[in-house]
């Protein structure tokens, strides 16, 4: 149980804040922070949103006054010390921020984690995560009703559901209840047009992307005795070739579990230096407890590493057979 009282008093008793979240941020992490980022202005606070990733062009419609800053050594060296307040959103394991993480570490400033992943590490003064919750943004809802902090209005309803909708795969989910329908008409109440938020998230895509889903789908192949493994490979040519960047590779690991008898699908990714593996699951089957046998994790039915400084062709096999031994 989160101690949203503990939450509230951080954000009234502190004046500077700067909010960041995970590399390669998705529409739970962009959300959340915009969300965070009116609240706290609602209260009159000095706020800045610092992402070691650029926002992902499919999400900018979230950030319309263009608050969020991509980190640069140059100008935002100090700025981890340059406030009262750290808020980690969205993510609960340091290496997620990648070239950012050793200015985050090296703070002394106090730092927060609002997250509903598993397996917090230990490196935040406060935690208030709580993996029951849908999305990062179904916690920051939460809050705000339970504690009235501020009042509800459009412009926080909007990112709060379009956070919930992605993260619950347009509410098909395991998370999905009766009582998040109930959260999520509330926030359409507030005038948020469902079919607008799909269409910006999911429906604008660049071509680069529909190239590399190309590619990607060419590389689909299934493993197993009983073919209920299924994955997909690209690498950085398969990226040049498309003009193609890694967030536009969202959502291909999903298209692993429309195939018939699959029941875990892999999405393996070669980066410039070393490789990242998307690992999803139907059922019970705890694909987080798999990606963490490889320094990753993540949800029951989604999941996620990053191997810096190795060849995806030494793991691939070993990934492979150890996601065999998670099969029922």
């Amino acid at each position: 149980m989160i101690d949203f009282e503990e939450l509230k008093n951080l954000f009234i008793d502190n004046k500077k804040f700067l909010i960041t979240t995970h590399v390669n941020p998705d529409a739970d992490a962009i959300g959340s922070e915009i969300a965070i980022y009116l609240l706290l202005i609602k209260l009159g606070k000095d706020v800045r949103i610092v992402n070691r990733s650029e926002t992902p062009y499919s999400l900018k419609f979230l950030d319309k006054k263009d608050k969020i800053e991509t980190f640069d050594p140059e100008v935002h060296q100090n700025i981890f010390n340059d406030v009262d307040l750290i808020i980690a959103v969205d993510f609960n394991r340091i290496e997620r921020l990648t070239q950012i993480r050793d200015y985050f570490l090296n703070s002394p400033k106090k730092k927060i984690c609002i997250d509903h992943h598993q397996d917090t590490e230990n490196v935040f003064d406060y935690q208030f995560v709580d993996v029951k919750y849908s999305a990062t943004g179904h916690i920051i809802y939460d809050f705000i009703k339970r504690t009235k902090i501020v009042q509800m209005n459009y412009d926080l309803a909007y990112p709060i559901y379009t956070a919930i909708m992605t993260d619950t795969g347009s509410f098909r989910y395991e998370r999905t209840t009766p009582e998040l329908h109930r959260i999520i008409a509330e926030l359409l109440e507030f005038g948020v047009t469902p079919g607008e938020v799909f269409d910006y998230v999911y429906d604008q895509n660049k071509m680069s992307k529909i190239k590399l889903l190309g590619r990607a789908l060419e590389s689909l192949q299934v493993f197993g005795e009983k073919k209920q493994i299924a994955y997909m490979i690209l690498s950085q040519k398969d990226f040049n070739n498309a003009n193609a960047l890694e967030y536009d590779t969202d959502g291909f690991v999903n298209f692993t579990l429309s195939i018939e008898n699959v029941q875990i699908g892999l999405l393996f990714l070669e980066l410039k230096q070393g490789f990242k593996v998307s690992f999803r699951s139907k059922g019970i089957i705890p694909v987080n407890k798999l990606a963490s046998e490889f320094s990753g994790g993540g949800h029951i039915n989604a999941a996620g590493t990053r191997i810096y400084d190795k060849k995806l062709d030494e793991y691939l096999p070993k990934i492979l057979n150890k996601a065999v031994e998670y099969l029922p």
